[in-house]
């Protein structure tokens, strides 16, 4: 029987650029290149607790734009919202779960991010003038569930 209490898992991720244009990546040991985010803990503020992941994984500081995208992963009940985001200062530099970084123009981004929702993420939010925007999707294998501007 499912249990029917909701329960998801709140996230946030950014596009980060510095001043020449380029894009912040982390690469974790389970889904390889990615933008920088996680999970917001109970008590955190989206933006607080995408900040704090930021620090945490990368080493840098950012001011945050405009949302950009929200995602639900209907596999694992997480939902994702993507924000803008402008590098301010620190160094970039590996953490415990992300063991490399660095920066990357938005074609070599697009190269090495590899899982498919992850890339789907990318490719939208550099298309990011057209609006918000809203995908679910399911993994394993990898399936667009709903895709909309909102």
């Amino acid at each position: 029987m499912l249990d029917s209490e909701p329960r998801h898992i709140v996230a946030a991720s950014a596009l980060i650029r510095n001043g020449e244009g380029a894009i912040a990546l982390v690469k974790t040991e389970r889904r390889g290149w990615e933008l920088p985010g996680g999970q917001i803990e109970l008590g955190e503020t989206l933006t607080d607790g995408l900040q704090r992941e930021i620090l945490e994984e990368c080493g840098i500081k950012v001011e945050l734009g405009k949302l950009l995208q929200v995602r639900s992963n209907v596999s694992s009940s997480i939902v994702i919202f993507l924000f803008q985001a402008t590098y301010v200062g620190g160094e970039l530099r590996p953490s415990e779960e992300t063991p490399e970084v660095r920066w990357a123009d938005p074609s070599t981004a697009l190269n090495l991010i590899t899982h498919p929702a992850l890339r789907l993420n990318l490719r939208d939010l550099l298309r990011a003038d057209e609006g918000l925007g809203y995908d679910a999707y399911r993994t394993k294998p990898f399936a667009l569930v709903e895709s909309r501007a909102i």
